[in-house]
């Protein structure tokens, strides 16, 4: 069900630098990660310079910035963004519903500014993995596989009586209308 996502993961981890074969026969051990040491605190203070954001906003432009190859565990960003503001490169503000917008300050542009080189050689690593796949969002390939293998895992199941039948095919293709109007 997941086959499409891993495969994503797996090419982000080769293309950071991790070993690996490729596609066929890769498995993520424990402990590995998609970005150096240091790299994740350049990328956050970057996505933040461009505009102030939310922690699930930052979550969100990585797994863009990657074409959905990766997407960092609110378990990374948090503590991440907690050091950025005691580094004194991030500002906190509260914001709608209690959520903390962080904004960068002159010392976060400035060591922006001292990491150029770095930083661009990391985005261009990112724009590299997303070109790889290009094509439909990957969330929406995701999405239609869990919906395929959710309804041949009911047909498994047994045989439909009419009125689950009715309800099975009600909720595809409300699904569809619904899709459609987007």
């Amino acid at each position: 069900m997941h086959r499409f996502h891993h495969r994503r993961e797996a090419f982000a981890a080769r293309a950071f630098g991790f070993p690996g074969g490729g596609f066929r026969g890769y498995r993520p051990r424990r402990g590995e990660r998609v970005f150096d040491q240091g790299d994740l605190r350049f990328v956050i203070l970057k996505l933040i310079a461009e505009s102030p954001r939310h922690g699930y906003e930052i979550i969100k432009a990585i797994e863009e910035k990657v074409g959905g190859a990766y997407s960092p565990s609110p378990g990374v960003i948090y503590p991440t963004l907690t050091l950025l503001e005691e580094l004194g490169y991030v500002t906190v503000e509260s914001a709608d519903g209690g959520k903390k917008l962080y904004r960068i300050t002159e010392a976060g542009e400035a060591a922006l500014e001292e990491k150029k080189a770095v930083i661009d050689a990391i985005f261009r690593r990112m724009d590299d993995i997303q070109a790889c796949f290009e094509g439909p969002s990957p969330r929406i390939a995701r999405a239609m596989q869990n919906l395929v293998a959710s309804v041949r895992l009911r047909m498994r199941a047994g045989p439909l009586d009419p009125k689950q039948l009715d309800a099975l095919t009600d909720a595809i293709d409300e699904a569809a209308r619904k899709v459609e109007k987007v």
